[in-house]
């Protein structure tokens, strides 16, 4: 593939790291890449393909920071990435480059392989060709992370226990099961070539910026709107939910210190039923943004289930709170109701995101789903 020249504008501080960030248009790489410039953490360049989810919105207030570049494109372009490489110099790359819903796993699982499969390969690849290139100081400091999911490893009844770092993989969506090649091919890459690699598999996200396709922004939205607050079949699917800028401390943590070649869960320790949550958040708007004749929970409406739909995840972060220290700071409660007062302060950005495509999609996912 062709690449498009870059032109090299601003010479980054070379006291700090630099890090390539893939994906850092989207949700958790956004808010962690805004936590790394406004911390001091590195210089940051942020290689993402901006699809629907992505928005440089969100990165607006530091675009013109000097520790950090954007550049549009694809991980799967070899040349361009290893273009990157080469004019950046990296100390570590973050992959948080992926297809990441599952409802439109199951619609479109083609976009899923492409991504999460053969970009995260393509990727691996230029990597280990740069990081064969480092003097042996630079080769032992590098690192690449590659953030994942606890869905890989598929669906857990009431009584069992959570998810540990050894548990087998077992997934049942086409979004898991092309996280789960992902995640076998870093390993890979680490005991075939000695590529120093770490990933960690988290819980559902969420916070501000989050793309209103997911339960929770999609709920704020929808009752800000009057509209249907779909639940899936019975509403007693649970997850663990851990807030993104939680995550991205951890995720940094496991970067500075984590053990090469392992793997950390990361996890809210907030095990909530899908129901609780869509009441939870309706009672918030009761009280922040209160309707004059009824109440938001009048508006939720159960639809059919999606296939395959896991009955519970949880996640044992018992390694990295052991080993590295890490504790989430926010709770449910806590880490809700920034979340939701976030949705209601930023209705431009709201606005920007919410477009044509956004709504036909939920057209799609939704409308034939009626119990």
């Amino acid at each position: 593939m062709r690449i498009i020249t870059i032109l090299m504008t601003q010479i980054f501080s070379t006291i700090m790291p630099t890090l390539l960030v893939t994906g850092g248009a989207g949700f958790i790489g956004a808010n962690f890449i805004l936590q790394a410039i406004k911390s001091q953490w590195a210089n940051v360049v942020n290689l993402d393909k901006l699809t629907y989810a992505s928005n440089l919105q969100t990165l607006a207030e530091i675009a013109s920071n000097p520790n950090y570049h954007f550049i549009q494109g694809d991980i799967g372009n070899v040349e361009l990435v290893s273009y990157l490489l080469e004019q950046y110099q990296p100390d570590a790359i973050i992959n948080f480059a992926a297809e990441s819903h599952v409802d439109r796993s199951i619609l479109s699982p083609h976009d899923f392989i492409q991504t999460n499969v053969v970009g995260t390969f393509q990727l691996l690849e230029a990597s280990r060709l740069y990081w064969q290139k480092l003097s042996s100081t630079k080769q032992q400091q590098f690192r690449f992370l590659h953030v994942s999911t606890d869905e890989v490893y598929g669906s857990l009844q009431p009584q069992d226990p959570a998810f540990r770092e050894d548990t087998p993989y077992a997934p049942n969506s086409p979004y898991a099961a092309s996280k789960a090649a992902s995640d076998h091919f870093v390993r890979a890459y680490y005991h075939t070539y000695g590529l120093p690699t770490l990933t960690t598999n988290c819980s559902n996200n969420y916070g501000p910026r989050q793309f209103p396709e997911k339960l929770i922004p999609l709920t704020i939205l929808n009752a800000l709107d009057s509209k249907p607050l779909p639940i899936y079949g019975d509403g007693q699917n649970v997850r663990d939910w851990l807030y993104v800028i939680d995550h991205c401390e951890a995720i940094y943590l496991v970067l500075q210190q984590g053990k090469v070649g392992e793997t950390y869960n990361i996890g809210g320790l907030n095990e909530q039923a899908n129901l609780t949550v869509v009441e939870r958040i309706c009672a918030i708007l009761d009280e922040l943004a209160p309707k004059s004749n009824s109440h938001y929970s009048s508006l939720i409406t159960f639809v059919k289930d999606r296939p395959g739909h896991d009955r519970r995840y949880a996640i044992d972060c018992s390694k990295i709170s052991r080993d590295l220290g890490w504790q989430p700071q926010e709770n449910f409660d806590s880490g809700l109701l920034k979340t939701v007062q976030w949705y209601l302060n930023n209705s431009d950005w709201v606005n920007q995101v919410r477009s044509g495509d956004y709504q036909n999609w939920l057209k799609q996912n939704y409308e034939n789903r009626k119990l």
